[in-house]
């Protein structure tokens, strides 16, 4: 039998870690998160979480309430801002990738949400760019680039989901979400992006964190469950 385990909270991505990219939550998930709700504190996909947690922590609620939010705009200001966005812009432009759709750059509240083939994109488009990307490299590429022309505004690329990297200034990483979790002994991460370079890698190599890489949603309730309903 599964036994409460106080202090103990466990973080999960999204994408290929809850759910398949974009997709909706299955039965199956569902039921494993209700479960491992009864042993530990969590993030939720269901309506009664503890806490989420977007945009790397940067946008925080706990119990539906807002509790810490940042602004990339005003951390950068609008003329570096500005200068990003034309460089950035301009570069995709000269791109030849096989499609382009629309949404290139998502401003967010902390961050920049970079896509080279356009978030407007169907998913069996975004399928088919992953598939591109992984053969063509065009997202490291970009980021090699925007690193070196933008090191001077001590920036973060992090290359996550199929189609798009994320953009935000140094430390608003997924471990900014950890200071709202001091109450917490044992932190659980898991994610499907872990090694160097992608958005989960800071928070999996945390030392604040238990980190556990992932292939897709299945794999995540067979680890959970081994963790935390089996042990």
């Amino acid at each position: 039998m599964a036994v409460r385990r106080p202090g103990v909270i466990a973080l999960f991505d999204v994408d290929d870690t809850l759910t398949a990219p974009r997709k909706f939550v299955t039965p199956e998930m569902l039921e494993c998160m209700r479960e491992l709700r009864k042993v530990t504190h969590q993030p939720k996909i269901i309506d009664d979480y503890d806490y989420v947690f977007t945009e790397n922590g940067l946008v925080a609620h706990k119990d539906r309430t807002l509790i810490g939010t940042q602004s990339l705009k005003t951390y950068l200001g609008e003329d570096k801002l500005k200068e990003f966005i034309n460089f950035t812009l301009h570069y995709i432009a000269d791109l030849d990738i096989p499609i382009k759709r629309g949404t290139f750059i998502e401003f967010r509240s902390g961050m920049l949400n970079v896509s080279p083939i356009g978030r407007n994109c169907s998913q069996e488009e975004r399928d088919d760019f992953e598939r591109y990307d992984k053969v063509q490299n065009i997202r490291p590429k970009m980021v090699s680039v925007l690193r070196e022309k933008f090191g001077h505004l001590n920036l973060t690329f992090s290359i996550g989901g199929q189609i798009s990297f994320d953009v935000f200034p140094q430390g608003w990483d997924k471990t900014y979400c950890l200071r709202y979790l001091d109450d917490f002994q044992e932190i659980h991460f898991f994610g499907d992006k872990t090694y160097k370079g992608g958005n989960d890698h800071e928070i999996y190599e945390s030392e604040r964190t238990v980190g556990h890489t992932v292939t897709n949603p299945e794999d995540t309730i067979k680890q959970c469950t081994a963790l935390f309903l089996n042990p």
